[in-house]
């Protein structure tokens, strides 16, 4: 249906303000920096456009004798399927960083962008303009919190990502749960007990993820060193009480124990060495030597 001329007279409050008009929809270009990776759905979309025309005109800068979409590329995409031969547009001038930054923003002010395209878009956004999240939070409207979350999602391995995007895992607040597991293992794990168990909820994630943890310290148990001499001659083996050992610790473990041997008197006799005495250090494991 033709449009009226609302949206394509200038829309001039002061000089060099951007202006509207309508363009051939074949002079349109879509935006090769475009932050949706999906268009999704255009169903609802393209039968709006049927009855009522594009209401939002499109945002583009002016290349040559054609136009580049700045913002608006699910309207585009949706105008050429329904058979749309001309679009309104406003023509704005800018860089490649200011299209890109109105780009991003404009598609984070929707609300249908998955969570894991709005944490590219914010990503983006930060490292593209050294925006902090509290700068971030102020130019989109949102809190502080929502922009640190949504940012996260971004340190997903690649491998997560797809398998959730796979098990058709939209919700942010599980991924964010996903997330929290730290390591790619123990992400990948949660998935699948959550695509197992049929329940996203946030309660049921939670829950699933507890267990898991739960299952995980029973596992790794008591943290052993072991060392075998080059010659055979002995092993060596030492039970820490804890899981989970860094090697400061066990250097200076080892180097407590030569410290008492050095300290104790030496036998008078041919065999082992008098057992250490005296009590034990914090960091000491509890060990053997065989």
């Amino acid at each position: 249906m033709p449009l009226g001329t609302s949206h394509v007279e200038p829309l001039t409050a002061a000089p060099g303000q951007p202006i509207g008009r309508r363009v051939p929809i074949e002079q349109l270009d879509p935006n090769p920096n475009q932050p949706r990776q999906r268009m999704g759905d255009l169903s609802e979309l393209m039968a709006s456009i049927s009855t009522r025309g594009i209401i939002e005109p499109l945002i583009v800068r002016q290349r040559g004798e054609r136009y580049q979409i700045i913002a608006g590329e699910r309207r585009y995409q949706a105008a050429v399927q329904v058979g749309i031969t001309e679009v309104p547009v406003v023509i704005r001038d800018g860089d490649d960083g200011e299209v890109i930054e109105i780009a991003l923003i404009e598609n984070l002010q929707r609300k249908d962008l998955t969570p894991f395209e709005e944490s590219e878009a914010l990503h983006a956004l930060a490292e593209r303009f050294r925006y902090t999240h509290e700068e971030l939070s102020r130019r989109l409207g949102k809190s502080r919190s929502a922009v640190t979350e949504a940012i996260s999602l971004h340190a997903l391995p690649d491998r997560v990502k797809q398998i959730c995007r796979l098990a058709d895992i939209t919700a942010k607040s599980v991924l964010l749960e996903i997330a929290r597991q730290g390591d790619e293992d123990r992400m990948i794990a949660l998935v699948e007990r959550i695509t197992r168990g049929g329940s996203v909820t946030r309660e049921a994630v939670r829950r699933s993820a507890a267990a898991g943890k739960s299952k995980s310290r029973r596992r790794r148990g008591a943290f052993v060193y072991r060392y075998a001499a080059p010659n055979r001659s002995f092993d060596l083996r030492l039970t820490f009480r804890r899981s989970e050992v860094p090697r400061e610790q066990l250097i200076e473990t080892l180097e407590g124990i030569l410290e008492r041997l050095r300290a104790e008197p030496a036998p008078d006799h041919d065999g082992p060495p008098a057992p250490i005495s005296g009590p034990e250090r914090d960091s000491a494991p509890e060990g053997r030597e065989s």
